[in-house]
C-alpha cells in the first residue's frame, strides 16, 4: 500500500496529549495522527451521508410536519430519562 506524508501543525499542549496517548498504546506518534485522521474522516463522511440522505427525502417531499418531529423528541427523552431513573 502507498502511503503520503502530511504536515500538521498542534500546539505544545495538545502534542503532549498525543504523545501521551500514543505511549500509552505503545505506539508511534504517526500511528495515532493516522488512526485519529482515519476515524475522524470516517466520522465526517458518515455524517455527509446522512445530511444526503435527508436532502435526498426532502426532494422526494418524505417529510414529516413538527408536531410529528416534536413528538419523537418527546419519546426519545422519555425514554432517555426512564434508563436514568433506573
Amino acid at each position: 500500500m502507498s502511503a503520503a506524508i502530511i504536515t500538521a501543525r498542534l500546539d505544545p499542549e495538545m502534542l503532549a496529549l498525543v504523545d501521551k496517548v500514543a505511549k500509552a498504546n505503545g505506539r508511534s506518534r504517526s500511528w495515532f495522527a493516522a488512526r485519529a485522521i482515519e476515524q475522524a474522516a470516517r466520522q465526517e463522511e458518515a455524517f455527509l451521508a446522512f445530511v444526503q440522505d435527508g436532502i435526498d427525502a426532502a426532494d422526494r417531499r418524505e417529510l414529516i410536519d413538527r408536531a410529528e418531529m416534536e413528538g419523537w423528541f418527546d419519546d426519545r427523552i422519555a425514554r432517555h430519562r426512564a434508563r436514568c431513573d433506573d
